[in-house]
């Protein structure tokens, strides 16, 4: 009959916090967030059924079963330390993958998502940059670039995993202070542009039947995160990218005034030199990747 083990990693975290006595203190040990700490925690009470902190405003206090338990346990990994080290196996080090995305896309969609992948898989560290650049004129050897898509690059593999559509977007203040039933409405209003994406607005008003419309001002941005910004912050109205401001309009930052048309936008997709697309680390954040894109897409 084979025994039942708690999830090791989730022990780990367990003795951490309990020896330390704080969950940032065993998220700084561990390399990890305090929100994953919180959540290993979380696991090992469920699968315990039972309680392993009291909770005191901002203090933790370990219960005596909780005590009791981690007196057990705390030497055991000690123990295994100890017999690594005696076997001569070096301490395994974090496995670093290397990412690069556009400023807007990583700003908005993926670093709010980096620390479930940490929690997930603490033995990888992931850097971050950030660039336009495309796919085939990037030099630096990345494991995996972030663009949009789909398209086709000699020598690398290309998965897509997030797909995306635009509306216009604004602080709720506007339609209050102005409503917007209709596009022709967007007359008394600003329109908020990026250089680099000129055609979006042109293009919605097209499909809205209102191409010949005249905003009451226009602002043009250089990059695409600050026309977000500015439209959270009620400066004017921006063609938003759906899948990225998802957490601002349920949140009541932003609202989509128009719920059609939509206007199609180039899917997200992640390319990756052939060389490297069957590597461990490699898989994992792109499975990872295209399981937050199924469930952005619920």
């Amino acid at each position: 009959m084979s025994r039942p083990l708690p999830p090791l990693h989730a022990l780990r975290v367990f003795e951490a916090a309990g020896r330390l006595g704080s969950f940032k203190a065993a998220a700084e040990e561990l390399h990890v967030t305090q929100g994953a700490v919180s959540q290993q925690i979380r696991l090992l009470e469920t699968w315990l059924q039972a309680a392993l902190f009291e909770r005191h405003n901002r203090r933790i206090v370990l219960t005596p079963a909780a005590q009791a338990y981690l007196k057990k346990i705390g030497p055991l990994f000690q123990q295994l330390v100890q017999a690594t080290a005696d076997y001569g196996v070096p301490e395994a080090l974090p496995r670093t993958l290397s990412v690069n995305a556009s400023a807007t896309f990583t700003l908005r969609w993926l670093v709010p998502r980096l620390a479930a992948f940490r929690a997930a898989h603490p033995d990888v560290d992931v850097k971050v940059e950030t660039s336009n650049e495309p796919v085939e004129s990037l030099k630096d050897g990345y494991d995996i670039i972030i663009r949009g898509g789909p398209d086709t690059f000699y020598g690398y593999v290309m998965r897509p995993f997030l797909a995306e559509e635009r509306l216009p977007v604004c602080s709720p203040a506007l339609p209050r202070a102005l409503p917007l039933r209709e596009p022709r409405d967007l007359r008394r209003h600003t329109l908020l542009h990026t250089s680099s994406l000129p055609r979006l607005w042109p293009d919605w008003l097209a499909r809205a039947g209102a191409q010949a419309l005249q905003p009451a001002a226009a602002l043009t941005f250089d990059h695409f995160y600050l026309t977000l910004q500015a439209a959270i912050d009620g400066v004017g109205i921006a063609m938003g990218p759906v899948a990225l401001v998802a957490a601002d309009l349920a949140a009541g930052r932003l609202v989509a005034p128009f719920a059609t048309p939509r206007l199609p936008s180039r899917s997200y997709c992640s390319y990756v030199p052939e060389a490297k697309a069957e590597e461990d680390l490699v898989l994992r954040f792109r499975d990872w990747l295209e399981a937050e894109g199924m469930s952005a897409a619920r």
